[in-house]
């Protein structure tokens, strides 16, 4: 296999979004692994990652994706929504609102603040 360059993962990153936005998540998840593997650290390559698994229903990938964006930026407030989302749909509710209510609290949003159940507060 011929060595990655940092042309190769921009590339991968750029290609993975087009897949993902294709709805071939399972395709944007090959292109990333190879793109995370290079650049562990990537932020957007794991949250784009996590998309693609959470599209797939690959829910505990997505989750353990998302959660490692959040080590790392605790205050990401798409991270946090998304996360909540993804153990929403695995039936984890109790979980869910609380990231669902992280979200809301660090950007307002409106289709944060509604998933948060914070609309009707006042």
């Amino acid at each position: 296999m011929p060595e990655r360059t940092p042309e190769t993962n921009v590339i991968d990153f750029r290609a993975a979004e087009q897949l993902l936005a294709a709805r071939d998540p399972r395709g944007a998840v090959k292109l990333l692994d190879a793109v995370i593997a290079a650049h562990p650290e990537s932020i957007s390559a794991r949250l784009l990652r996590a998309r693609a698994y959470f599209m797939a229903a690959q829910l505990r990938s997505a989750e353990a994706d998302f959660q490692m964006v959040l080590e790392r930026e605790p205050t990401n407030a798409y991270a946090h929504f998304a996360l909540a989302r993804t153990l929403q749909r695995a039936n984890r509710h109790d979980q869910a609102k609380r990231h669902f209510r992280l979200a809301a609290a660090l950007d307002p949003r409106p289709e944060y603040v509604e998933a948060a159940g914070f609309d009707g507060e006042g």
